[in-house]
């Protein structure tokens, strides 16, 4: 399945290559929602949040109930969630499923101690952890930061307190370089959960390899660039 993602940044839905640098920007937030409307899952990123700069929340929570209420998408939120009372008031927004990263780790380790705090609040079906990685270590704080950790070797201890894994290929976000297919099939032999593949996806027939493996596929810059084929 293919899922479109609307990043947000300083109010505008955006493209970043390898999340550093902007390749679009767009102020029409509600026309980017519009195109995406016939899509079953949809996700919002507070890219700011991650990066800890400010925040889309208004933003944010607007988007989830339009696409929940007038299209009838299931909703994926993500981006600077970083302590259980935040969860919390994005779960109150009502999407499906909140995506948590940065906080799943601390000080180079799995940050267990949080997600049990987590888990007693919301519910691991409504929680999605996030595992981007770049040359081949986890990244953190808006990719800004790495862990010594690899994705691959860590699903398994993350299992109990989430519904799915979101893991992005931050070396080919945003280059339309095509999916690393090789890296996505490791992580779906290292789980038994959902798994949502993201990074440099061009084509449909990537999106179908992915489907073929049991994965989603979070698509970014070559659906706004109208080329996915």
């Amino acid at each position: 399945m293919l899922i479109p993602c609307i990043d947000l940044q300083n109010g505008m839905a955006v493209q970043l290559v390898h999340g550093q640098k902007r390749e679009l920007a767009i102020s029409d937030v509600p026309g980017v929602l519009e195109k995406f409307k016939n899509y079953e899952w949809l996700h919002i990123i507070d890219l700011d949040a991650a990066m800890r700069k400010t925040s889309n929340a208004r933003l944010a929570r607007k988007l989830c109930f339009t696409a929940r209420s007038s299209y009838g998408m299931k909703v994926r939120v993500g981006g600077g969630i970083r302590t259980v009372a935040r969860a919390v008031k994005i779960v109150g927004w009502k999407p499906e499923q909140i995506i948590i990263g940065s906080a799943v780790f601390r000080d180079g380790k799995l940050n267990l101690a949080f997600l049990k705090r987590l888990v007693k609040q919301v519910e691991p079906a409504r929680i999605v952890i996030a595992l981007d990685t770049a040359k081949g270590h986890i990244t953190t704080q808006g990719w800004r930061r790495t862990v010594k950790l690899r994705a691959e070797d860590v699903v398994a201890q993350l299992q109990p307190y989430c519904a799915a894994f979101l893991c992005t290929d931050v070396d080919r976000e945003g280059t339309m370089r095509g999916a690393n297919l090789k890296w996505f099939r490791s992580l779906r032999n290292a789980t038994d959960h959902p798994v949502i593949a993201a990074g440099g996806i061009k084509t449909r027939r990537e999106v179908s390899a992915l489907e073929k493996m049991g994965m989603d596929a979070a698509v970014g810059m070559a659906m706004y660039k109208n080329i996915l084929r």
